[in-house]
């Protein structure tokens, strides 16, 4: 029996590092191809050594062009590409929607015609966007607020028909991403209150801190893709939406910056209650992943996810208390290479010399 052959898509942001990591635990003579426009390939935190270094193979590449060959004998396709956040949404619209709606079902539909078993989606709980206080299922009504979630919701619909015994799809309904990284962002909640805790000694919140997040630690993420990744049709169906994150996780925003207060002293915490409402809030239950992947539930707590960051910004001498303008930021690194002309509008990679200068960029601004 040959080994697996596992292709995955966008590896070279925030969550991949941890997904290769885990995916070469758990299946060590597996070959493993990473496929990736580099965008933030230089944005490393703490690394030792390239996260790369557990793949048999890294290509770079745009997911909006694949090579014809790219699915020579995969087994599985792990998509993990996006244009990843809110901000970056707003700011680059029509680009989202290429990306990760119209080039990820491309990329489903010429894994499946290759004859690929297993395709594992990175979705995201944000298509709930404004809800109650009653915590979402997976029938619950959609509601997405920004082009991100919009892209999600369209991908997941898109994908559904195309599932099929012999092709199962995953669609893995992430929270909030927090915790550690080789390539740290800074622009999560939780991650932003740490940074900010340790290089400021305070904690703004722009709103009034009532909205409700659901987290994730970024390895408990890929602990949900290694089980997607050997997930039989008939364990969930041939194509299966499921929240993916834990009933303990979801908070809201204040008692996150509380629970930062506690673990970085001295710390203090603001609130805007004169704020308008930030509609991005919803809770998320999780009893369909307990039920279905009991054996790869998540594991990380709270506690231990903020004292990991606050330890590791510790050791690199963090102090930067503009951070908000720096690398970490996955939303300044794409302005800074729209503003250098290495990206074209469409955030292709190009010469200098063929892309028009570019216009100045409205940065929009993050709620918490």
């Amino acid at each position: 029996m040959k080994p697996l052959r596992i292709l995955i898509t966008g590896n070279m942001g925030y969550v991949g590092p941890g997904v290769v990591r885990q995916l070469r635990q758990a299946f060590p003579q597996a070959e493993l191809i990473g496929y990736d426009l580099g965008y933030f390939a230089h944005c490393l935190t703490g690394a030792g050594a390239l996260p790369e270094t557990h793949l048999n193979r890294q290509l770079f590449g745009d997911l909006r062009e694949l090579p014809a060959d790219l699915f020579a004998g995969v087994d599985v396709v792990v998509n993990l590409a996006a244009i990843s956040n809110d901000p970056m949404s707003f700011l680059f619209e029509q680009v989202t929607l290429e990306v990760n709606y119209r080039a990820g079902i491309r990329l489903a539909r010429q894994a499946k015609a290759a004859g690929v078993k297993h395709f594992v989606f990175a979705s995201s709980c944000s298509i709930y966007g404004s809800a109650s206080d009653a915590p979402r299922t997976e029938d619950a009504e959609f509601n997405p607020l920004t082009a991100y979630a919009r892209s999600k919701m369209l991908t997941e619909q898109d994908l559904q028909p195309l599932a099929a015994d012999d092709f199962c799809v995953s669609c893995l309904r992430f929270a909030t991403a927090c915790g550690w990284s080789p390539r740290l962002r800074l622009d999560l909640v939780l991650n932003d209150f740490v940074a900010s805790a340790v290089a400021t000694g305070q904690i703004n919140i722009l709103s009034d801190g009532t909205p409700w997040r659901p987290l994730i630690h970024v390895e408990d993420m890929a602990r949900a893709i290694v089980w997607a990744v050997q997930r039989p049709a008939s364990h969930g169906g041939a194509f299966l939406a499921v929240n993916v994150g834990s009933t303990e996780w979801n908070y809201q925003v204040h008692e996150l910056a509380h629970a930062v207060a506690e673990a970085v002293p001295g710390t203090t915490v603001s609130l805007n209650p004169d704020a308008a409402p930030d509609k991005r809030s919803y809770r998320v239950d999780f009893g369909l992943y307990r039920a279905l992947a009991p054996h790869h539930q998540p594991q990380r707590r709270l506690a231990d996810t903020i004292a990991e960051l606050r330890d590791n910004l510790l050791a690199m001498n963090f102090c930067d208390g503009n951070f908000r303008a720096s690398q970490l930021m996955r939303l300044r690194v794409l302005t800074a290479l729209r503003e250098s002309q290495a990206l074209t509008p469409e955030l292709a990679w190009a010469p200098p010399a063929l892309v028009a200068p570019p216009q100045p960029i409205e940065q929009p601004a993050l709620l918490f």
